[in-house]
């Protein structure tokens, strides 16, 4: 196996970019330049009352892991402006971040390495480990920290001893309560002091919503010391009582100890990595962006999860909350493919969220007048109900939501052969949104209508017939009844007529958004009919496939920048068989919009739309991008039928790329090795053990 590229260090602070993410799948933290101060903390299924729209949030957590350090009284977060020499580093391979910096106080300079992990082995823990040296005798402080400052709810309770025992078995703990009571998050953390002696550190009380185990001693010139901080995270929907969940894994990770932890981790991560995705001939650049898309989606997903992920994983910052951490299409349509054959454990959870949640579906269909199942536009990622903030335009119309998590059922069937998963999984949910199209439709003298629906362009007004919803109903529709007959079910023949009545609108040959479409409209170029084509599968001819694509990757320029779809440009520009445009759109559509330390790739261009806020790692971007690599470029659609059955097409790839190749996929519980070389008649998708 080879190691992936990791992304250069970066050195100083101060530039418009967002901090470090560090995620294991159940937690996500954002860590400062300068790591010891509170940065952000996500737990997967922990929300709140967002503060301005009164709307299930995903709300920001305790941050566990901030710390302080004193040299002869003076506190560096009393003295930041006596902070240099910073400096970060990112291992992908491992998960772990590693920040540097030196703090100058009393004629002392500190030496300050930090190492920040997620363990992805016991999900609910993160590690620190904080290294010292000093270049002279001093008074030193060491202060770890659980800081609620900015979180937004209250403290219920907090406790230093473990009832029943003689000795605490934890540093603290802290039970957390969201804005407006919706959730709970327990938090419990350890410490260990190394290379200053025994020493005994104090607990005060839980003060400006802050918990902190201090210790001060005598550092010597020379002399190495570390302070090792382990906190446990746990919302409400992992244990109905948080805190003491979260002290018994902190307690057990003490035991187990922190070097422990850390090697298991890394090994985790060295088995990932077997599916890297190996780009030969094309740039070191484009290998990292690879890397690092592999990286930031495998690390914001977990089989553990409690609840799906959001657009932007277990990431926030300040400037930006608009998707308020709801689940939306963009995770079935973008994030599940990849996963399915990356890490399927992963993607069984984040579907897994969708079917726990299916009466609330089913309820959301019925305050429609409809039947059967209609996903929420925002769904919360507690209730798993409609969340879009008030007056919640978009959720009247877009309608393509439930297909697209219908379809991402049905391909994680097709793509891990689970039987059980089919049966028990799949069909409830094909089954229950093919009879919510039934009451969608309208019957027509022609066939089938879908009317005043929304595409993936979000226009001011709806529009009849949107193509990419009409094209994923029929994709849905007409697997529904070949599911229906696979396992001995009795389909309503109604699905059928609709499959073959539904309009798809075309001019000439080509398909297009929606009827009485015009290019020069509001959001004209938004290639919503080439995601239906890839990656949905809609079954279209190749001339009404060529056709399309001419159309508009034409329109491309108008497009590319925006949220979702660019990352695709290069794939399609690929299947029209253009490889000098494909690695033009591709860098176009997704290489630009990497901004920033550690090849975050942010939603929106930051030169086509410098007014929107840097918001990143953009799922829809990533996923899109790593769809195209692994089966867009190689010429994959993922079915029923036999897995070397799957290639469909010759190998196009971006001009100099010479091969697309992964050692590992999962497919049907067995590893497969992908082979994708330019200009062969199919890619070489091979069991490998």
């Amino acid at each position: 196996m080879s190691k992936p590229l990791s992304p250069p260090p970066v050195a100083g602070s101060g530039r418009r970019e967002l901090p470090a993410y560090v995620a294991n799948g159940v937690i996500g933290l954002r860590v400062r330049d300068m790591p010891l101060a509170a940065g952000m903390a996500l737990v997967s299924g922990y929300t709140g009352e967002h503060y301005e729209r009164q709307i299930e949030a995903a709300a920001v957590a305790p941050y566990p892991l901030a710390a302080d350090l004193a040299l002869d009284g003076v506190w560096l977060s009393d003295a930041p402006h006596q902070v240099a020499d910073l400096e970060q580093a990112y291992d992908f391979a491992s998960g772990e971040l590693t920040s540097r910096f030196t703090f100058t106080a009393s004629g002392r300079v500190a030496r300050v390495e930090v190492l920040t992990f997620c363990s992805r082995d016991e999900p609910t823990l993160v590690c620190q480990e904080i290294s010292l040296l000093v270049d002279g005798a001093c008074a030193m402080g060491l202060r770890a920290v659980v800081d609620a400052g900015g979180s937004d709810g209250r403290a219920l309770r907090h406790r230093r001893d473990t009832p029943g025992e003689p000795e605490p078995a934890v540093d603290g703990s802290l039970l957390w309560e969201s804005a407006g009571g919706y959730s709970t998050c327990g938090v419990a953390f350890v410490t260990e002091l190394l290379g200053a002696g025994d020493q005994t550190p104090s607990f005060p009380p839980l003060r400006d919503h802050r918990l902190v185990t201090e210790y001060g001693f005598r550092a010597r010139a020379g002399r190495k010391v570390r302070l090792r901080q382990i906190a446990s995270l746990i919302p409400t929907t992992l244990h109905q009582v948080p805190d003491q969940q979260a002290v018994r894994l902190a307690a057990k990770a003490r035991k187990d100890g922190f070097e422990a932890l850390r090697a298991r981790n890394r090994a985790i991560w060295d088995e990932l990595w077997k599916g890297r995705i190996r780009l030969v001939g094309a740039s070191a650049r484009w290998q990292a962006l690879a890397d690092a898309a592999f990286f930031y989606l495998n690390t914001s997903v977990h089989s553990s999860s409690p609840a799906s992920t959001s657009i932007f994983g277990l990431a926030t910052w300040h400037d930006y909350h608009y998707y308020f951490g709801h689940v939306m299409w963009d995770i079935e349509a973008f994030a599940v493919p990849p996963l399915s054959v990356l890490q399927p454990e992963a993607a069984e959870a984040l579907l897994g969220y969708r079917f726990r949640r299916l009466e609330g579906a089913r309820r959301n269909a019925r305050v429609f007048g409809r039947r059967g199942l209609q996903f929420p536009w925002e769904s919360g990622p507690v209730s798993g109900e409609e969340n879009a903030p008030l007056p919640g335009t978009a959720a009247w119309h877009e309608d393509h939501v439930s297909l697209d998590v219908a379809r991402a059922f049905s391909f994680h069937a097709d793509a891990t052969g689970d039987a059980e998963f089919l049966r028990t999984r799949v069909w409830p949910v094909l089954s229950g949104v093919a009879e919510w199209l039934t009451t969608r439709v309208t019957r027509t003298r022609s066939g089938y209508d879908i009317a005043a629906s929304m595409g993936i362009a979000e226009r001011e007004q709806p529009v009849n017939n949107a193509a990419f919803t009409n094209m994923g109903a029929v994709v849905v529709l007409t697997a529904a009844t070949a599911l229906a007959e696979r396992l001995g079910r009795a389909a309503d023949p109604i699905w059928a007529k609709i499959a073959k009545g539904l309009a798809i609108p075309t001019r000439g040959r080509a398909i297009v958004s929606h009827d009485a479409y015009r290019s020069n409209e509001e959001k004209g170029a938004t290639p919503d009919p080439l995601m239906g084509l890839f990656p949905f599968g809609y079954p279209a001819d190749k001339a009404t496939e060529q056709a399309t694509l001419k159309l508009y990757l034409e329109l491309a320029q108008d497009y590319v920048g925006s949220p979702m779809l660019s990352a695709l440009y290069g794939a399609w520009a690929a299947m029209a068989g253009d490889r000098a445009l494909s690695l033009k759109l591709l860098e176009d559509g997704y290489g630009r919009f990497c901004v920033g330390r550690f090849l975050q790739i942010l939603e929106y261009r930051p030169d086509v739309f410098p007014e929107q806020p840097q918001a990143g790692p953009f799922f829809a971007n990533i996923g899109g991008f790593l769809t195209g690599l692994l089966f867009g470029f190689p010429g994959l659609r993922v079915g029923p039928g036999e897995p070397e059955t799957w290639a469909e097409r010759p190998v196009v790839l971006p001009e100099g790329w010479s091969a697309i190749e992964v050692d590992r996929l999962w497919i049907r519980g067995r590893p497969y090795r992908l082979t994708a070389r330019q200009g062969a008649e199919r890619a070489e998708l091979t069991a490998s053990g």
